[in-house]
């Protein structure tokens, strides 16, 4: 059976917010999280006495040497308007950015300078880059439509 890479934003969003959580408890910042969804920030947090709203995004998009970080919402639904959200630098004061292979940044939102990408790994946010964390785990599905499990939900333990 042939198993590739799926893309599950939902997945790699809560990587990313737990990459971003963890990095800010070892910096010794505590970490607050909104309750319910909020489409301006994914956290909270406390630098110099300061309250910082953070914003949270990851990435698996390489192109030649750079990563690229997708900074707006087209929707995410069958009925989606059309209408395309840019994130705006107003409401949020940090972009905690995790990609791929683990490599991260914490940039605050004044030196973002991209409407709907940034590009990461070049000189341009080269100082606001963090140390790694672990990379993203990507979904394996399996591409052969003879699945055993196609349509049931497998139990561990049980035979298929």
């Amino acid at each position: 059976m042939e198993v590739t890479a799926k893309r599950d934003p939902r997945g790699q969003g809560d990587q990313g917010e737990r990459s971003a959580i963890i990095w800010l408890l070892e910096q010794g910042f505590p970490v607050f999280l909104p309750i319910g969804h909020s489409p301006d920030l994914d956290l909270m947090t406390v630098i110099d006495n300061r309250t910082v709203r953070v914003q949270v995004k990851t990435s698996t998009q390489y192109r030649g040497t750079r990563w690229e970080v997708t900074l707006c919402t087209r929707g995410g639904n069958r009925s989606w308007s059309g209408v395309v959200k840019i994130l705006d630098p107003s409401r949020y004061d940090s972009l905690f950015v995790l990609v791929a292979d683990g490599r991260r940044w914490f940039i605050p939102s004044h030196a973002v300078a991209g409407g709907s990408h940034i590009t990461l790994g070049g000189p341009k946010y080269a100082e606001y880059e963090i140390e790694p964390g672990q990379p993203l785990r990507l979904a394996a599905v399996p591409l052969d439509s003879a699945a055993p499990w196609r349509g049931s939900r497998a139990v561990k333990g049980t035979a298929l």
